[in-house]
């Protein structure tokens, strides 16, 4: 997605269960490195966009016990590579 001139990486994720973390901790090195190897083949294979500033943002919902809305948090630059 864009935001402003910058090209921005979003991955989303979503855990009903807590057992091995939360949604955010599960973005974990091994995927860092996979959004990166996407990233860097998208910006090869759409090479308008390469000279752009770049970023990535971790969106995780969790869902919460009961009736009550899953719980949504939105971290823009999550990680440098």
């Amino acid at each position: 997605m864009l935001d402003g001139d910058t090209v921005v990486f979003a991955e989303v994720r979503y855990r009903r269960h807590t057992g091995w973390g939360g949604a955010l901790e599960s973005v974990d090195a091994r995927k860092r490195e996979k959004l990166a190897y996407a990233a860097q083949q998208f910006l090869q294979q759409e090479s308008r966009w390469a000279k752009h500033p770049c970023r990535f943002d971790v969106i995780a919902v969790d869902a919460m016990d009961g009736d009550s809305p899953p719980r949504l948090t939105w971290l823009k630059n999550a990680f440098d590579i």
